[in-house]
């Protein structure tokens, strides 16, 4: 679980920032940035799916360990919960890539 709360603030973070830059963009109180925000925000995304997914997996590795030790085990509310914000970082990162 505590990837999936790193995970997720990485995403909303890099939502945003992304939120953040634009609106400073716009109106002209930040001119000529070094790097995009868009590019700033879907990096920022990217790493909090790719934390995710990669915790995920490696949920799923142990769960089959301790499922070989100890016997059947019920299906784990954590892999719901990362699923779920897997969704969310999706959505969040069609939000700022559509709009580049």
């Amino acid at each position: 679980m505590a990837w999936t709360r790193t995970s997720t603030s990485l995403i909303a973070f890099g939502f945003t920032i992304y939120q953040i830059f634009r609106y400073l963009s716009e109106s002209e109180r930040l001119r000529d940035p070094y790097l995009s925000p868009q590019v700033f925000g879907v990096a920022m995304i990217l790493v909090g799916l790719a934390a995710l997914v990669l915790a995920w997996i490696q949920h799923r590795q142990e769960l089959k360990v301790l499922s070989t030790d100890f016997g059947g085990m019920r299906y784990s509310i954590a892999a719901i919960v990362a699923a779920m914000v897997i969704g969310l970082g999706v959505i969040a990162l069609l939000g700022v890539t559509l709009r580049m």
